[in-house]
């Protein structure tokens, strides 16, 4: 599964913050610290998922924001891909799906046929667990960030069950002695992991 473009990072050397924003800019900064400090331990991370990006520093910082710039979108490549099942341009993709016999049964039995009923069901299941999706995505970026950054951090492991047990309360108390840049990275990201209070 293709990851969406970053549209928006952080940059960390050691426990300092030392940018965030968009990726060009954020690799700027860390390119022009990098020149001063050539031994700098920098990390960006994705400010949605957490995944780590890695750029390549060398030259000039010209030449970073020109490879950066580089990667063409796929709409933008040349179609060399032989034609496949589907309708693309209506953004159907064929793909395998694997069930048991009494799974193919019954959606043959479906009206509009096996895909209309997978469509069906997979939209469903999307409206019905939406929140719960989306608070495990953000569980899992907060996660990221603090095995990368503050595992060595006191209260660390009790942070992390604090996290995927919906105690915010106690998530803000063990992060609370972190380095600030950490602590408060950590907050930003934990914000939107824990459920909102109901009305």
């Amino acid at each position: 599964m293709n990851e969406p473009p970053v549209t928006s990072c952080t940059a960390f050397a050691g426990a300092r913050r030392i940018a965030s924003g968009p990726l060009p800019e954020v690799a700027l900064a860390a390119k022009h610290l990098l020149d001063r400090e050539p031994h700098a331990q920098i990390l960006i991370f994705d400010d949605v998922t957490s995944h780590l990006i890695e750029l390549d520093f060398r030259g000039t910082p010209a030449q970073v924001l020109k490879r950066i710039a580089g990667e063409l979108p796929a709409s933008s490549a040349p179609d060399t891909e032989p034609r496949r099942p589907g309708r693309p341009k209506l953004g159907v993709v064929a793909r395998e799906v694997t069930l048991l016999p009494r799974h193919w049964d019954w959606l043959a039995t479906q009206p509009g046929g096996a895909s209309v009923a997978l469509r069906k069901l997979v939209e469903h299941a999307r409206t019905a667990n939406a929140e719960k999706d989306r608070l495990r995505r953000a569980q899992e970026a907060a996660y990221r960030f603090l095995s990368a950054m503050a595992g060595n951090e006191p209260g660390f492991e009790e942070a992390i069950r604090a996290l995927f047990a919906n105690n915010s309360t106690r998530f803000e108390a063990m992060v609370e002695p972190w380095p600030a840049d950490i602590r408060d990275h950590a907050r930003k990201l934990a914000v939107a992991a824990f459920p909102k209070p109901k009305p």
